[in-house]
């Protein structure tokens, strides 16, 4: 059923409209105060303290930033940093299981960010070096800052953003606090046999001050569990032209479809401490701990068909297509498919994330030479197991037929004539996709780092421009390590039913189909041990070696930076001028097949690497337009490292045995980075630190950018001995290889408006009333090159960025006054290139739909009484059940169509 029209407008209103509107009534405001640069001083709390603190960072940074802070602590509203983030002009997330979880900055994909703890690059769990931010509680943070611009003493800065996350410094604090938190959850799409629908959130912090405020202690603990839930319909990749009996000539159409449930729970438990000693004027000590611990267990249910192989390939007998439906865009809208074999698939997965890092900062002061020395550690480890099972209608083949519906904006429906609810009618069997399949993943990242600077001041002679200089280097050692070994999972024995003490409930499928009401489910990892069994030898499958490798990069980057404080003409001007120079040395180890090698010794040892070295300039400039107005100039050279996984030197070998032809897909050490030229532009007028609104243009020229592509290669130290087959054409040398490789970017340009403003300032009736607002509009003329046979994915035409969305809007409206906070938020993104995990546990480029998801909270804090420092708080996420789309080339060809439901919250935050 399809939302009502009430429903789907809901919130629609324009950020760029509301935008656009309050900065010209914010301006006509301002100029008819009589002081227009003093406004009232009060204490404030709460969503303001939030935002005013926020506007600060910004105003007083010397780079182009945006900033996100804590309303206090414990308190930033989101189940995840990433949520809150996302709001930050510019910023968008992209969800995974329904949680914000990567954040792509500027409209450039994830991989071109880099993210910082306290100024400190961190490790992931993930594949590749961009951060999984559903990770980090948001209790533990006090804030973030977005450094949209270079700086040369920043390290390990992005080409798009550098995201700075930051704990609290306990000796920052004038008293002791303590804080505690509680929130229970319910998620509308409903329990299962296996899950819960409901969950919670539970945090604890305490900072404290000793030893007459020279010692400060700050101790943070964060506990989340919340239910797995999520309805899903696909379809199989691609759509393409295929000759189909009853479907008319050159009609796109699928070769198959799905529609599952998956169920389970999600628990993080985050623990971060700081300890700082001050033990002398001239000494600071400080030791940042941070350990995260996630588990996600899930099971998928599903009722699957494939539309072009029912036992035989192809259809044997046809699969016949009647009342086939066809839109204008040559595009299978609908119809009844006969002779089809069903499958009903469970399938298991548990993953297990570890994050812990330990730092050590000492900050010295000898006589005006600032010094500081900073050393670092932290570890990553991903294990993760994927199971899954097939069951078919037996003992005989029991052809179906199903009505099916493709809509481009809901679930697709499939409804089949065979009932599907009686366990004992399916068996475990070889089905047209196998019994079972099994991966298991283990990834594992290091990296240390020392950092050494100091900060002089500037001679006499010079300090009429320059503050002081700032220098340094910083050594970062990094080792990522992947293996994913993976294979069939095959019958102990004759075919057979599920026992029923391995059945979960039913899973509902009637989303997908009124005929699916009551489909089977099961407790995979049980049936895989009772009935079935696999081995996962590294070798066993030899066109998968590929997947297991080791990354190593260790990198020297030294620094010199002149801080800028001085007076051009009449303007004063602040900012910085310098120079970081990057050294890198790469490298990578995995294997080969070898098949012309005696059995057993087929798998083969390979490594390749590089060095290089990059000279990044950057200027950053702000200007004192006097009334509180700042125009802001930067102007850099700027890199990104290659992702982990691209850098791999594994390769996926083989030979045509029609052609003889060799051929291989695997990752390139050799890569240079992403490189691009910048330019920024910001004008930003400030009301003190209360409101602000800003326009900011950015250009950015990427000289150099990394493709997926198939060149020629010369196989021959491959293919040396190798024997073809009896009748098989002789073996070539010279093949295709399929890997990331270097080649020309491209531009891209973008402008963006904010304004955050408390309506106090146009009338005193409207004090507690206030707003947020940004849009971003971003265009890019880079087009990536389409990898080969990415039918599959995107199409074979070029597309544009990955991660690019050219409208990405976020608007808040609150109310804060008397100790009630109401906060209604929306952030929306048009339609992009997204990254998502692929049927075979690989990294796929998908159009995705744009979103636009509404988080609505209402709350009351005690100011007073016996109940002061008590905060009550119901919230509710994805208030108008935002769906997750993607689609093939046109929206007419759609992929997924997935809900994850919304999420209603109750809490209270107790401080004292």
């Amino acid at each position: 059923m399809k939302p009502s029209p009430i429903k789907r407008e809901l919130f629609r209103v324009s950020p760029v409209v509301a935008g656009c509107t309050l900065l010209v009534m914010a301006g006509a405001a301002y100029a008819q105060q009589q002081s227009p640069t003093t406004l009232d001083s009060v204490t404030v709390t709460g969503i303001r303290k939030g935002i005013e603190a926020a506007i600060s960072v910004k105003k007083n940074s010397d780079s182009i930033v945006e900033a996100v802070s804590a309303e206090d602590i414990g308190k930033l509203p989101d189940n995840s940093i990433a949520e809150s983030i996302a709001r930050l002009p510019g910023l968008s997330a992209q969800r995974v299981a329904g949680r914000a979880q990567v954040i792509s900055v500027r409209g450039l994909s994830p991989d071109f960010a880099t993210t910082l703890l306290n100024g400190r690059e961190l490790v992931s769990t993930g594949d590749n070096r961009s951060v999984e931010f559903d990770v980090y509680p948001s209790e533990l943070l006090a804030g973030v800052t977005v450094f949209k611009t270079p700086d040369a003493g920043l390290v390990g800065q992005g080409l798009s953003g550098t995201l700075d996350m930051k704990s609290v410094r306990p000796l920052s604090f004038g008293s002791r606090v303590t804080t505690l938190g509680g929130r229970l959850s319910n998620n509308s799409l409903g329990s299962a046999a296996n899950a819960k629908a409901s969950g919670n959130r539970i945090s604890a912090s305490y900072i404290d001050q000793f030893n007459d405020r020279t010692v400060g202690l700050a101790i943070g603990f964060a506990h989340l569990e919340t239910p797995v839930a999520e309805n899903q319909t696909g379809t199989y990749e691609p759509w393409a032209q295929n000759p189909r009996v009853g479907i008319p000539a050159n009609t796109f159409d699928t070769d198959g479809i799905k529609a599952l449930r998956r169920t389970g729970v999600n628990k993080r438990d985050g623990l971060m401490a700081t300890l700082e000693v001050k033990a002398s004027k001239d000494w600071t000590s400080t030791v940042d701990l941070f350990a995260s611990k996630s588990n996600q267990t899930d099971t998928a249910n599903q009722f699957e068909s494939h539309f072009y192989y029912n036992g035989d390939y192809p259809c044997k007998p046809d699969c016949v297509w009647t009342k086939a439906t066809v839109n204008g865009n040559q595009t299978l809208t609908g119809g009844v498919v006969t002779n089809v074999y069903p499958l009903v698939r469970g399938q298991y997965n548990n993953r297990d994330d570890k994050i812990s890092s330990i730092a050590w900062n000492n900050a010295f002061k000898v006589a005006d030479v600032a010094l500081n020395a900073d050393a670092s550690y932290s570890k990553a480890n991903r294990d993760e197991t994927n199971l899954e099972i097939n069951t078919q209608l037996v003992p005989a083949k029991q052809f179906d037929t199903l009505t099916l519906a493709f809509p481009s904006d809901g679930f697709a429906t499939m409804n089949p004539t065979l009932n599907y609810s009686d366990a004992s009618k399916l068996f475990l069997r070889n089905s047209i996709y196998g019994s079972g399949y099994a991966r298991i993943q283990h990834v594992a990242d290091e990296l240390g780092s020392l950092k050494l600077e100091a900060k002089v001041p500037a001679p006499a002679a010079m300090n009429k421009l320059f503050s002081d200089f700032h220098l340094g280097v910083n050594y970062a050692d990094r080792k990522k390590t992947k293996q994913q070994p993976e294979g069939n999972i095959n019958l102990n024995g004759a075919e057979a039913p599920i026992a029923s003490e391995l059945q979960y409930s039913p899973v509902d499928l009637s989303f997908a189909g009124s005929n699916l009401a009551s489909i089977p489910s099961f407790n995979v990892p049980g049936v895989v041990a009772k009935y079935m069994n696999y081995s996962l030898a590294e070798n066993q499958y030899h066109d998968k070696v590929g997947n297991s490798w080791e990354a190593r990069e260790k990198i020297t980057t030294a620094f010199v930076k002149a801080n800028i404080d001085s007076t051009w003409g009449s303007i004063p001007v602040r900012g910085n001028v310098g120079l970081q120079i990057q050294s890198v040395k790469q490298s990578s180890d995995s294997h080969y097949w070898d098949s012309t090698a005696p059995a057993g010794s087929e798998l083969k040892p390979i490594n390749d690497g590089k060095s290089m070295t990059d000279v990044l300039p950057a200027l950053n400039l702000a200007f004192d337009l006097g009334s509180d107005q700042t125009l802001r100039l930067a102007v850099a050279k700027q890199v990104a490292r290659p992702r982990l996984d691209q850098l791999r030197a594994g390769i996926d070998f083989g030979v045509d045995k029609t052609s003889g032809k060799p051929g291989a897909t695997g990752g390139n050490p050799k890569l240079d980075p992403w490189r691009a030229d910048a330019l920024d532009l910001s004008y930003e007028k400030y009301f003190g630190t209360k409101a602000y609104f800003a326009a900011a243009a950015f250009y950015k020229k990427l000289t150099s950018y990394i493709y997926t592509q198939s060149n020629s290669y010369d196989f021959s130290k491959f293919v040396s001995g190798y024997v073809p087959p009896v009748g098989a054409p002789p073996t070539q040398t010279m093949g295709d290889f399929t890997a990331p490789y270097n080649g020309q970017g491209g531009n891209l340009s973008g402008v963006e408006l904010t304004v955050s403003l408390p309506f106090s300032q146009f009338s005193p009736s409207l004090s507690g009333f206030g707003i947020t607002a940004s849009t971003s509009l971003t265009n890019s003329s880079i087009k990536i090159k389409a990898e080969p046979n990415s039918q599959s994915s995107v199409g074979s035409a070029d597309i544009t960025l990955p991660g690019l969305s050219k409208t990405v809007s976020n608007l808040t409206f609150y109310y804060e006054k008397d100790g009630f906070e109401v906060r209604l938020s929306q952030r929306r993104r048009s339609d992009f290139i997204g990254e998502i995990k692929n049927f075979d546990a690989s990294r796929s480029l998908r159009y995705v739909v744009g979103e636009n998801i509404t988080d609505a909270q209402i709350g009351y804090n005690f100011n007073d009484g016996q109940f002061k420092g008590l905060g009550l708080t119901l919230q509710v996420n994805n208030l108008s059940d935002s769906a997750f789309q993607t689609y093939f080339g046109t929206k007419d060809r759609p992929a997924e169509y997935i809900k994850w439901g919304r999420t209603v919250m109750l809490g209270a935050n107790y401080k004292f």
